[in-house]
């Protein structure tokens, strides 16, 4: 489970078993990391879309992580190829 960043009490990271094939580039986002917390898909475009919030995170707060996300896309698209070997985008 590689954490890339953390926000506030917030965790973001990716979870090392992405499925064979590899799902596209995306988060993941709670206080305790698990395979089933907030997913938040990374776009081509330097957006983020939310996927599910599986880990109950307040609007708010899960608004400011969203912004966080899309201000650090560059380094978030470079941690997961240095850890896939590849990037896939969403759309």
């Amino acid at each position: 489970m590689p954490q890339i960043f953390k926000i506030g009490p917030y965790t973001i990271y990716f979870w090392s078993n992405e499925s064979d094939p590899l799902e596209p580039i995306h988060v993941h986002a709670s206080e305790k990391p698990s395979p089933n917390a907030t997913k938040l898909w990374l776009t081509s475009t330097g957006r983020c879309f939310l996927c599910n919030n599986n880990s109950h995170i307040p609007d708010r707060q899960l608004r400011d992580i969203m912004r966080v996300v899309e201000a650090r896309h560059e380094e978030i698209v470079a941690k997961w190829y240095a850890h896939f070997g590849q990037v896939n985008y969403y759309c």
